[in-house]
C-alpha cells in the first residue's frame, strides 16, 4: 500500500495534549478500576425534553429534508437576534450581523482563517482552549501567549504586551467565563479590551461558550455588552452548554459585519449548512422556556458547592469559580500539574486534567468538571481524602 504525505498544513497541526489523558484513563478503565471522572467538558445531562421534540416535528417536514440554505435560515439568525436582545439588551441585524457555525469550535478554527495571512499575529490566553491554537496553525500565524494569572483574577494585562506584538496582532481570543480557570470578565475589562483594540487595530473574538453559567447570581457579561465592542469583534455562542446539546453541533457568531461575512464566505465553499430540523430546535432552545437553563445552573452551583467546599474541608486550599462548570485548582506543593493528576488517577482513580495542557501558565494547576452527580463528587472527596496528602 502506498503511503501518501500529510500536507505541511497537518503536519503543523499542534500535537493533542489530552489524547494521552484519554490513553491513561481508558488503561485504568480497562483494569477494572471504578474512575470518576472531572477530566472532562461534557454535559452529563440530557437535551431538555422540548428541544428534542422539535428536532422529532421539523425531521418529519418533508419541506426541511433538501439541502438548507447555505448560510443557514434566517429562522434562526432572528432567533439568535432576539435572544441576545432578551439576555443581553444587545441589537444584533440579522441579516448582516449574524454567522450559523458547525459547533463553537468550528468557529474559533475558522476564524483565522478567515482574517489571517502567514505571519500575521494572533493574541492567545494562556492558559486557555487548547483548539485556538488549532485555527492559528492552519492560517499560518504567529502566535503571542497573554499570561492568565491569579494575581491579575486571570484576565490578561495588555500594558505587558511589547509594542511588536501588539503591532503585529491582527487577532485576539478572550473567553469569559472562563475554561480552564472558572473567572469572569469585569465591564471595566472588556471596555479597556475594546479600546486596546480600537487602538491596535486588532480584532476581538470572545468565546461565550460558557455564557449562562454564573454563580452566586452574577450573570456573566456578553462582550457585546460594551460599547464600541462590535466594531472591533464579535462573540461566539454555543448550544453545547446552555441547553445540553454538545452532540448537535450548532452554534453562532455574532457582532461585526465585515467578520461574519468573511465566516460565511469560507463556509460557503465547506459546507451546505446544518441539517435544517437541528436548526428549528435551536430556534425552539433560544425563543422557549429557559427554565431548563435555570435548573441547570442550580444543579452546577450545589455541585460546585459540593465539591469545592468538601476539598476545602479536607485540607485541599482551592478556590470557588465564579462561572463556567470548571474549578481550577492548585495542585499541592512538590507536585507538577500532570505528576499529582497522575497520582489521583492511579492512586484514587479520579480523573482530572493537568493545567500544562492548557499552556506553559496552566502548570500549578488540575482542571475539574462539575460533570458527575454529587453522589460521585462526595466519593471522589474520601478517597482524596484518603491519600493522606492534605
Amino acid at each position: 500500500m502506498k503511503i501518501f504525505q500529510q500536507s505541511d498544513r497537518l503536519k503543523g497541526l499542534p500535537e493533542q495534549f489530552f489524547a494521552s489523558l484519554v490513553k491513561k484513563v481508558a488503561k485504568e478503565a480497562s483494569e477494572g478500576h471504578d474512575l470518576i471522572n472531572f477530566g472532562q467538558g461534557n454535559p452529563d445531562k440530557p437535551t431538555p425534553e422540548h428541544i428534542v421534540k422539535a428536532l422529532q416535528e421539523a425531521s418529519n417536514n418533508p419541506h426541511f429534508h433538501g439541502y438548507p440554505p447555505f448560510q443557514g435560515h434566517g429562522f434562526l439568525k432572528e432567533a439568535a437576534a432576539s435572544f441576545y436582545k432578551q439576555e443581553y439588551g444587545v441589537t444584533i441585524d440579522p441579516t448582516k450581523e449574524v454567522a450559523i457555525l458547525f459547533g463553537g469550535k468550528a468557529g474559533l478554527v475558522e476564524i483565522p482563517q478567515c482574517l489571517l495571512n502567514k505571519g500575521d499575529g494572533v493574541l492567545i490566553p494562556d492558559p486557555g482552549y487548547p483548539d485556538y491554537l488549532s485555527g492559528v496553525a492552519l492560517a499560518g500565524a504567529t502566535l503571542t501567549k497573554m499570561p492568565l494569572t491569579e494575581q491579575n483574577d486571570f484576565l490578561p494585562d495588555y500594558s505587558s504586551l511589547s509594542e511588536e506584538d501588539k503591532q503585529r496582532a491582527k487577532l485576539m481570543f478572550l473567553n469569559y467565563p472562563n475554561n480552564p480557570t472558572g473567572a469572569v470578565a469585569s465591564k471595566e475589562f472588556f471596555e479597556d479590551t475594546v479600546s486596546f483594540a480600537d487602538k491596535n487595530d486588532i480584532c476581538v473574538v470572545h468565546d461565550f461558550a460558557y455564557g449562562a453559567i454564573g454563580f452566586d447570581g452574577k450573570k456573566p457579561r456578553s462582550f457585546l455588552q460594551t460599547e464600541g465592542a462590535k466594531d472591533v469583534g464579535i462573540e461566539i455562542y454555543t448550544f453545547s452548554k446552555t441547553f445540553n446539546m454538545a452532540g448537535w453541533r450548532i452554534a453562532f457568531a455574532v457582532g461585526n459585519e465585515s467578520v461574519i461575512k468573511a465566516i460565511e464566505l469560507l463556509q460557503d465553499h465547506l459546507y451546505v449548512s446544518i441539517f435544517s430540523p437541528i436548526q428549528k430546535a435551536a430556534e425552539v432552545a433560544l425563543l422557549h422556556s429557559h427554565k431548563s437553563v435555570q435548573d441547570l445552573l442550580s444543579l452546577y452551583e450545589r455541585r460546585r458547592e459540593v465539591w469545592v467546599g468538601g476539598l476545602q474541608n479536607i485540607g485541599w486550599d482551592v478556590k470557588a469559580p465564579a462561572g463556567s462548570f470548571f474549578a481550577w485548582l492548585r495542585v499541592p506543593k512538590g507536585y507538577t500539574s500532570t505528576e499529582f493528576s497522575d497520582l489521583l488517577l492511579k492512586k484514587a482513580h479520579v480523573v482530572v486534567a493537568p493545567g500544562i495542557g492548557f499552556g506553559e501558565h496552566g502548570e500549578g494547576y488540575v482542571r475539574t468538571g462539575l460533570l458527575t452527580e454529587e453522589t460521585r463528587i462526595r466519593e471522589a472527596i474520601k478517597r482524596i481524602k484518603g491519600l493522606g496528602i492534605f
